[in-house]
């Protein structure tokens, strides 16, 4: 991917350097935080990646959070020396560029979401956030949260190298943000309390799938305008997301694959679905929700 020299969004804050933070914070199961890193993901990471499950499921349940500091104010922007930041900066940068373009053939407009990078916790609307739970979007604040040492994972532990992988990532994250743009996750939220575990697990499955799409969305548009890919390229995010399927993260975790636990989709869905949005280009192929097969 040729991203050196492009334009970078000016919608990152570092909290690298002051630790983050905001008083003993809640699990984000209040907060409805959104992403690759939630909830069942989470745990079987843990197994996976050698995490104390324990940790992540005191998180969720609103209890045994890290004590962090309070964020005061604003935080400053990466230093211009910072290679991965500037990599997350300027694929932020041109999802900024496409989705606004995008929105504005659908007759709507674009507001894009801020990037917080951070380590190990930090505050956000939606409880506090911990690199445990991976990369994932806050709709309370309409910011994207990654630690960007779950890129070294997505390499080193789950076998998804490649910097378009990390695009990937990044791309869903923000395809969360185009959900709550239009309007799918308040509806998707009202529409929770009424259904059994099982059914919430299935809704969460669409909602992942439907960001794994708009990933999609937005490589092919990306790709149009810039043609920065590298033959083998969409294949890095096409393994990313089939590395990160609930069914792949149970079989490494060594436990049996349990349908009715899936969060996100299988390794296969995944992967159909950010095909469907790249071969498309358009979010009305993204009707996840309206698929009688997924």
């Amino acid at each position: 991917m040729r991203w050196e020299g492009n334009e970078q969004s000016d919608n990152v804050e570092d909290r690298r350097g002051g630790g983050g933070g905001g008083g003993r914070g809640g699990g984000l199961i209040g907060g409805r935080s959104i992403g690759i890193g939630t909830i069942a993901v989470a745990l079987i990471g843990g197994w996976v990646l050698g995490i104390n499950p324990l940790t992540v499921l005191g998180l969720l349940s609103g209890g045994g959070s890290p004590q962090v500091q309070q964020q005061q104010g604003p935080a400053p922007k990466p230093p211009a020396n910072d290679r991965e930041a500037a990599f997350v900066s300027t694929v932020l940068k041109n999802t900024e560029v496409v989705w606004t373009a995008v929105f504005q053939q659908n007759g709507k407009t674009y507001t894009p979401p801020r990037l917080v990078l951070f380590r190990n916790a930090t505050p956000t609307a939606c409880g506090t956030g911990q690199s445990a739970m991976g990369p994932f979007y806050c709709p309370g604040d309409k910011k994207v949260y990654i630690d960007l040492a779950f890129f070294d994972t997505l390499k080193n532990r789950l076998g998804a190298p490649g910097e378009f992988a990390q695009a990937y990532v990044i791309a869903h994250e923000v395809g969360h943000h185009v959900q709550d743009e239009l309007g799918v996750t308040g509806k998707v939220d009202a529409m929770r309390n009424r259904l059994s575990e099982t059914q919430n697990n299935a809704l969460s499955v669409r909602v992942e799938l439907q960001a794994d799409c708009f990933a999609g969305v937005w490589a092919r548009n990306s790709q149009e305008s810039k043609q920065w890919l590298d033959p083998g390229d969409i294949e890095a995010a096409m393994n990313a997301a089939q590395k990160i399927g609930d069914d792949a993260l149970q079989r490494s975790a060594g436990r049996a694959v349990v349908p009715d636990s899936f969060t996100h989709g299988t390794s296969a869905q995944r992967q159909h679905w950010f095909g469907a949005g790249f071969q498309s280009g358009k979010i009305q192929s993204c009707d996840t929700f309206a698929a009688r097969t997924l």
